[in-house]
């Protein structure tokens, strides 16, 4: 698999131009200014751009990734693409793991990716945290953004939402919040369980021990009602009617844990390291797939789920997860 290089992806960034709206100046902002689209930015091949929206319920700017479509002169749907945990502010994202900009350059859809939302759980949290701030995902994610983004890019008002990681949970919640935005939701190793002791011990380890920000501050007191309302497995009834894909691996080492010959010992350590805690980091998330998969069998709502003998929690396998899916994803929203 080819993987987009840190140095070519800021020699994409360099080259950005043609900035359409002027960035709102400090002294123009305030408690009571609009969500907005305050720039858009040609990047450095026809089908890239970086829109900055400025987010009146987080009082700030978030920019996007968006891939245009092959044909820009005709309406096209929307495909909100999430990244993990770190949320498109580190170097594990879609654009710089993935070829995913060659595999949509093709297709007849916009694909809008966040490039903030670090540790969020692209939630609507509770309480401002003193380490990530003020965090309202859901409500800039289903409310605010979607009306500016319809219009700027001419869609044709249909959208799905895929995630990973800690965004594989935070796309079933959107679901759930919002079930007429979404045709379909796509999570892959994800989990769905929040409320139970497992769920709350993996979110806290995403949360607290990598983010150092206070996960009381999101959902409320552990075991709370906050943690029960954002349970994408107690609240599965509401994403009837939206179609539903989900995949994870067991955890074993696959296909792509393997180091090819003349590696470095430092690929090597971070080879271990993929199967030992990637390994394990999968094979909860496998479980929690598994549980989602039969509640949602139990209530008779229908599903794709891909479950995979091998693999842990690495790009590998979200790309070609990717792939795999977008078949029921284009049908979903008429790509």
């Amino acid at each position: 698999m080819k993987t987009r290089t840190l140095a070519g992806a800021v020699a994409g960034l360099l080259a950005l131009t043609a900035t359409v709206v002027a960035p709102l100046a400090a002294g123009e902002v305030s408690a009571q200014t609009p969500s907005q689209i305050v720039s858009v930015v040609d990047g450095a091949t026809p089908q890239h751009q970086v829109i900055t929206v400025y987010s009146q319920s987080m009082e700030r700017e978030i920019p996007l990734d968006v891939l245009r479509p092959k044909d820009t002169s005709k309406a096209a749907p929307i495909l909100y693409l999430l990244n993990g945990a770190g949320g498109g502010e580190d170097s594990a994202s879609w654009a710089l793991r993935t070829n995913y900009v060659e595999f949509f350059q093709n297709k007849q859809v916009n694909v809008v990716t966040p490039l903030k939302g670090i540790f969020s759980y692209y939630t609507d949290w509770e309480r401002d945290d003193k380490v990530l701030g003020k965090q309202k995902w859901q409500t800039f994610l289903t409310r605010e953004l979607p009306p500016l983004l319809d219009k700027e890019l001419k869609s044709t008002g249909k959208n799905g939402v895929a995630g990973i990681s800690m965004s594989g949970t935070s796309v079933l919640n959107l679901a759930i919040a919002a079930p007429s935005l979404y045709e379909i939701t796509a999570s892959y190793s994800g989990c769905a369980r929040t409320s139970d002791k497992v769920g709350q011990r993996y979110i806290r380890m995403v949360v607290e021990s990598r983010g150092k920000a206070d996960t009381r501050n999101m959902w409320g007191p552990y075991d709370g009602p906050g943690w029960r309302a954002n349970d994408p497995y107690l609240n599965a009834e509401k994403l009837r009617g939206t179609q539903v894909y989900l995949s994870s691996n067991s955890g074993l080492p696959g296909q792509d844990e393997s180091v090819d010959a003349g590696s470095s010992a430092a690929q090597g350590v971070a080879l271990a390291d993929r199967v030992v805690v990637g390994g394990a980091i999968e094979a909860a998330t496998n479980t929690c797939t598994q549980q989602m998969a039969q509640r949602l069998a139990q209530l008779k709502i229908p599903a794709k789920v891909a479950l995979h003998p091998q693999g842990t929690h690495s790009w590998g396998y979200w790309e070609r997860e990717l792939h795999s899916s977008w078949p029921m994803i284009a049908k979903a929203i008429g790509a």
